[in-house]
């Protein structure tokens, strides 16, 4: 199955979804840093260019003939981080679909922060994909429940032309974890730190982490630990007992990028773009529903026949 990755980043939907044996066929990206580390990683084309421009993106999309859609529009304007005000940017969701709806492949997934899906933006992207036939399954999924070390909610919704809503509802709840996946699980012993520094976007959050628990959100900044800070009651252990601050390679690997993942640009750009990244774990277990969704509709058919 021919597979085309939207506001593509730096590469985490694609490589989950190459990992689950798709033919990701190519991916569209504005940022240059991220185009940049995309083409590093990936034999196959990067395009730069605006997917607003949804008359033009339809027709470039079109000529690659992907059975699928796959694909994050930029979600600042939804996130917990930001000032929860949607804007131009949350219009990019519009666009998704509309690209979406106007080349009508067999079925897309869309991924975006778990707020958005009681946004306006996500509202009219959702009517836009029952106009055009598709059944929806939307869910919230904690990436720590899919193979990532990492406490991530992130908004799923997998549409499949011409199916009910809540197709893969019971793949998922059969397949998902029940349990957190811990940083020492995921890592054994080869981080070398017991306790890490991960900066808190206030001083009335905690701060320190134990790896006996999954990390925290991998955001698009990292500092090091602060004169200023002085603890927090939910520390995993004191302040003074703590000397490290996780590092822009070790936040790539709770993305659950591989090592060899060939990072490009300053970095700001590289941090940037692994906070911004879907985790390829979490994109490999959207894509193996996706797989076995497909292998029960093929199986469906032919009982038909």
């Amino acid at each position: 199955m021919k597979v085309v990755d939207l506001f593509a980043g730096c590469g985490g939907m694609s490589l989950g979804f190459e990992k689950q044996g798709f033919d990701v066929v190519g991916a569209f990206e504005w940022w240059d840093a991220a185009v940049k580390c995309y083409e590093k990683n990936f034999k196959h084309p990067v395009f730069q260019m605006d997917l607003s421009d949804t008359e033009e993106a339809i027709r470039r999309v079109s000529e690659l003939k992907p059975d699928m859609i796959i694909g994050g529009p930029p979600c600042q304007d939804f996130s917990h981080a930001g000032k929860r005000v949607e804007s131009d940017r949350a219009e990019l969701t519009e666009s998704y679909a509309n690209i979406v709806s106007a080349i009508k492949p067999y079925c897309f997934v869309m991924e975006n922060v778990d707020r958005a899906r009681n946004s306006h933006a996500y509202a009219v992207a959702r009517e836009i994909f029952k106009d055009a036939g598709y059944g929806l399954t939307e869910v919230v999924l904690d990436a720590s429940l899919c193979g990532v070390p990492q406490k991530r909610k992130r908004f799923i919704c997998f549409g499949m032309m011409g199916e009910e809503d809540g197709f893969a509802d019971k793949i998922i709840s059969e397949r998902i974890s029940r349990k957190p996946l811990t940083m020492r699980e995921y890592f054994g012993d080869r981080l070398g730190f017991e306790y890490y520094y991960r900066h808190p976007r206030n001083y009335n959050r905690r701060a320190v982490f134990s790896i006996d628990e999954p990390a925290p959100t991998i955001r698009g900044v990292s500092r090091p630990i602060p004169s200023g800070y002085h603890g927090h009651p939910n520390d995993a252990c004191p302040i003074e007992k703590v000397n490290h601050s996780l590092t822009t390679n070790e936040r790539a690997l709770i993305q659950t990028f591989p090592e060899t993942y060939q990072w490009v640009g300053n970095k700001t750009d590289m941090e940037q773009m692994i906070g911004n990244a879907v985790p390829v774990n979490l994109a490999s277990f959207i894509a193996m529903v996706v797989s076995q969704s497909l292998e029960e509709k093929r199986i469906g058919r032919s009982r038909a026949v």
